[in-house]
């Protein structure tokens, strides 16, 4: 296996819904590759704030090459459409309207790199998030034949945060990413205007201050939705498997 491609809506996405899969694919000697649609200019700026708002773009750009990077990632590359900021009663946005035009500059990427598979947001958009939904609705519309996909965050039993859980997507793969726990962790905290957003409702649930470290998942999981079970993303991850689900 040569190339794994994760596309993303969103900086931080890669490394929280899936940062110890990509490690351990990377440490594996893959050469992971990750598409974002956006710079997360819509996010939140930091507490206190590291930027004003117009330069939370180029600020949250810098910080996903800073997180690929300790996931040993390849390479970054934006779509640059505009993350919308958070509306009312926390009401959240997709960041276009025009999808044709979204798989079309989707494929050509996919055709242009010629993965050998892709890793993207799952149906659901984990908790429901517009923007998560469209990209996973926009890959599998864009997928050329021979490539592998899989989604992140599926549902099984005893997932270490519910809420991220997409509840259509049965989990085919359970990995155990705690060899790649300290990487997943340096990856957020390279997140750092997103930091405070990270621990807000699980502190908030614990009723103390948490740790970044302290809220991230240590296992994680695939939906297959394209390729086969035994291809080669799973042989690789195979030493990690806690079990397949029925």
């Amino acid at each position: 296996m040569n190339k794994i491609l994760a596309v993303v809506a969103h900086p931080d996405d890669e490394t929280i819904l899936c940062g110890g899969t990509l490690a351990l694919l990377a440490r594996a000697g893959a050469n992971v590759h990750v598409l974002c649609a956006t710079r997360g200019e819509g996010g939140e700026l930091g507490e206190p704030p590291l930027c004003e708002r117009p330069e939370l773009g180029r600020v949250r750009e810098q910080e996903m090459r800073c997180a690929a990077q300790a996931l040993g990632g390849t390479s970054v590359e934006f779509l640059d459409y505009i993350d919308p900021t958070v509306g009312e009663n926390e009401e959240l946005h997709p960041y276009t309207d025009d999808f044709d035009e979204l798989m079309q500059r989707l494929r050509d990427y996919i055709q242009q790199l010629c993965p050998d598979a892709v890793i993207t947001h799952g149906s659901n958009g984990e908790y429901g998030h517009p923007a998560h939904v469209l990209t996973h609705r926009a890959v599998i519309a864009a997928m050329p034949d021979g490539i592998s996909l899989y989604t992140f965050s599926p549902s099984f039993p005893e997932h270490p945060r519910p809420r991220l859980a997409n509840t259509d997507d049965p989990a085919d793969l359970i990995l155990d990413i705690s060899a790649a726990f300290e990487q997943k962790a340096a990856a957020a905290y390279c997140h750092r205007t997103q930091n405070a957003l990270f621990v807000r409702r699980s502190s908030k649930r614990a009723g103390r201050q948490l740790s970044v470290p302290e809220v991230l998942m240590k296992v994680e999981g695939l939906h297959r939705v394209i390729g086969l079970l035994d291809d080669r993303l799973v042989d690789v991850l195979e030493i990690y498997r806690l079990k397949v689900a029925g």
